[in-house]
């Protein structure tokens, strides 16, 4: 009997007309290092009396599907989460394309991933997936990726797959190397690690249902935070937080071959931090900034990608 191994391990991922309903084909082939999507029923424990000591069988509960994927960041593939997290982007240019993602949309994209693991074999279709958040950490080393955290209705299990045969997407990752951060259009220095989280903030509809799923997530008040951590060299970033003002923080990535990514956060604050002398080493300091919406522009941040891919 052969095992699971995650080294065969596939996945697949297609954008839904109907929310649950998953797509009959157009799956693209998603890479992605872990994920911990599941689906999980538990029971509810017996609370009857008089039937002596041992306990009468539990009774199922409502299922639960969600879980995180971690992906890389590279430069197609993850316009895909992008769109899940943001919306259907503005698309212009004609090869390399402009893909411009916008904070703030109403009406969030659902789709459907299918894992699949194919020594057992087990497909597992999760269908009515939406991103609650995705987040990312920038460092001057290591393997550059993003974990999306995903909120889903349910779980189905095959012994074959139902996406048929993904198109394949040739990977062209970023890395750490390729990264820079702007205050202002300059570049900030002494920045030792940054992390960025765009949350969704989704509100499942949990209501009374036979099969026990959500009837759907709902997009609430987004949140764009994060941290910068620096070694303390000058007050400007301290200055900012006394005064209460807000600068455009711009976090980008950039290949030889003219493909980028650039988050740019239009307004963000940075709370009065605490400088601690903690021994002969340099000092850091550590600046938890949060970003709102621009009064000029209307919205949060906005996310470049720029690619060979027409249209997501």
């Amino acid at each position: 009997m052969a095992r699971a191994q995650g080294a065969r391990a596939q996945m697949a991922l297609a954008f839904e007309t109907t929310y649950g309903t998953p797509p009959v084909s157009g799956y693209t082939k998603m890479p992605f290092a872990s994920t911990t999507l599941g689906a999980e029923q538990p029971l509810q424990t017996s609370e009857l009396l008089g039937y002596g000591r041992d306990p009468q069988a539990p009774i199922k509960d409502a299922v639960t599907a969600d879980g995180d994927v971690v992906i890389p960041i590279d430069a197609e593939a993850f316009g895909f989460w992008l769109k899940a997290a943001f919306g259907t982007p503005t698309t212009t240019g004609a090869g390399p394309y402009t893909h411009e993602f916008r904070s703030g949309n109403w009406a969030l994209p659902s789709f459907s991933v299918e894992t699949g693991m194919p020594e057992v074999p087990r497909y597992a279709m999760y269908s009515g997936c939406m991103v609650d958040s995705l987040n990312w950490q920038m460092a001057r080393s290591g393997l550059l990726t993003a974990t999306a955290s995903i909120v889903a209705q349910g779980e189905a299990i095959a012994t074959s797959t139902a996406a048929g045969t993904p198109t394949n997407i040739a990977l062209k990752r970023f890395g750490h190397f390729n990264g820079a951060i702007t205050r202002n259009g300059a570049d900030i220095g002494n920045v030792v690690s940054a992390d960025i989280t765009y949350a969704n903030n989704l509100d499942r509809i949990e209501t009374i249902r036979a099969d026990g799923k959500i009837d759907g997530a709902d997009p609430s008040i987004a949140a764009l935070t994060g941290n910068v951590v620096v070694r303390f060299a000058d007050q400007t970033l301290v200055t900012q937080a006394i005064n209460g003002e807000a600068c455009e923080l711009v976090f980008s990535y950039s290949l030889p071959t003219s493909e980028s990514l650039t988050l740019t956060a239009h307004a963000v604050y940075l709370p009065r931090p605490r400088i601690e002398i903690s021994g002969p080493q340099g000092v850091q300091a550590t600046f938890d900034w949060q970003a709102a919406s621009d009064p000029v522009l209307g919205r949060m941040c906005t996310v470049t990608l720029i690619n060979d891919r027409e249209v997501y």
